[in-house]
């Protein structure tokens, strides 16, 4: 069984329930805008633009999707109240299948005969590590093998975290303490990997922006030593973002898609804010395809990102 196995009716659950704060703000606040209006007209778009920015869908995002909704309205002056939740519904999914599966290439695990990399990117607090381990876990239930590379070296607590995590989940992990290069641990990772034959490896890096020109010449490092053993890792360059953060998670997605070439983004702490628009806005400024939503604690709460499994727990199916 591959990791995109079938959407369980258990996953579409925790997906409700994940999303559940984000989806009672936002239709308690549609509700108020409409509140006395028998059509969509100017004032129901203004409040609707409000409502978008206020749950963290960003400014250029919620101009797009109110433009959009305006020359639907234009169309047809009689737009009716009751079409208002349709129609945003379908500019949200378009706009995340804009960005859908963009830029990651498919893996052959059958006809590969080296690892698939990962390498793992985000500040600390973000949920990294936890992210880390529990995507260790979905690969080991799909019957990959695993090896993690505990590459934040600038913490030891980061490295002890990983070992627990590699242990909870009982996957292998590369480590050689707190003060190591880096880059070294990756080289010696995907190494061994590549001579045991595993299929995927996970590479732990430092969560620091506060020196981005430190940050960018240590994860060009790290990519530069992982070519030397295998010429197209990594593979996946997956930045981590707490979506309870809303702008702030924008921002650092700025600084870490200016120092390297992130081409996947997962949002962590969903079930925990009211503010889950922030997953639209990012896609759609960053034209980086969501790969990951945490959605809880246990390790099974993260999930691949679904845009219609999405859509459909934030408005009803």
């Amino acid at each position: 069984m591959g990791i995109a196995s079938f959407f369980t009716k258990e996953k579409k659950e925790i997906l409700d329930k994940g999303l559940e704060k984000t989806k009672t703000n936002l239709f308690s606040q549609l509700t108020k805008a409409v509140v006395g209006k028998s059509k969509v007209d100017e004032d129901v778009l203004d409040n609707l633009e409000e409502i978008l920015i206020k749950a963290d869908v960003g400014v250029a995002t919620t101009l797009k999707i109110i433009e959009r909704i305006e020359n639907r309205v234009s169309q047809d002056k009689y737009f009716g109240i009751s079409e208002l939740n349709k129609m945003l519904r379908e500019e949200i999914a378009f706009l995340l299948e804009e960005t859908e599966n963009k830029n990651l290439k498919g893996f052959d695990f059958e006809k590969q005969d080296y690892p698939y990399v990962i390498l793992v990117v985000g500040v600390n607090g973000v949920g990294k590590t936890t992210t880390i381990g529990k995507l260790a876990h979905q690969y080991k239930s799909a019957g990959k093998s695993v090896v993690l590379g505990a590459c934040d070296t600038f913490r030891a607590a980061a490295v002890d975290q990983l070992t627990i995590w590699s242990k909870r989940v009982d996957v292998a992990i590369m480590s050689q303490g707190m003060g190591a290069d880096p880059a070294s641990v990756a080289f010696d990772t995907l190494q061994s990997a590549k001579a045991q034959k595993t299929d995927v490896v996970i590479i732990d890096t430092a969560g620091r922006l506060h020196n981005k020109v430190n940050l960018m010449n240590e994860l060009t490092k790290i990519k530069m030593v992982m070519k030397k053993v295998i010429p197209d890792a990594p593979h996946e360059i997956l930045l981590i973002l707490d979506a309870s953060t809303g702008q702030n998670a924008i921002e650092q997605a700025k600084q870490f898609t200016a120092a390297t070439d992130v081409n996947a983004l997962a949002l962590t702490k969903l079930d925990g804010t009211a503010k889950g628009g922030v997953v639209i806005g990012i896609s759609d400024q960053f034209k980086i395809p969501v790969k990951y939503i945490g959605l809880g604690e246990q390790i099974t709460d993260l999930q691949l990102f679904r845009r219609k499994e999405f859509v459909d727990s934030l408005f009803g199916e």
